[in-house]
């Protein structure tokens, strides 16, 4: 799946609006930073590297080691 930066946009709004009605500043401030890391840590998990980057590999037939020789696409 790609990103989806209007799905970030509505976590965040929903994360925000929830925070203007705490009057508790001290508390509002550990909530956001707890619940902003949840809301970015969940997006960043739904990319998805794009298939097909070239590898390099080493060793004989039955013992194959390598790497990616290209760097990955996020999509």
């Amino acid at each position: 799946m790609a990103l989806d930066k209007e799905s970030l946009k509505s976590s965040l709004l929903s994360l925000f609006q929830e925070l203007k009605t705490n009057d508790n500043q001290e508390d509002s401030i550990e909530v956001l930073a707890d619940r902003l890391s949840g809301v970015i840590y969940d997006f960043v998990k739904t990319a998805e590297v794009q298939a097909g980057q070239g590898v390099s590999t080493t060793g004989t037939a039955a013992a194959q080691t390598g790497q990616t020789t290209t760097k990955g696409t996020i999509i």
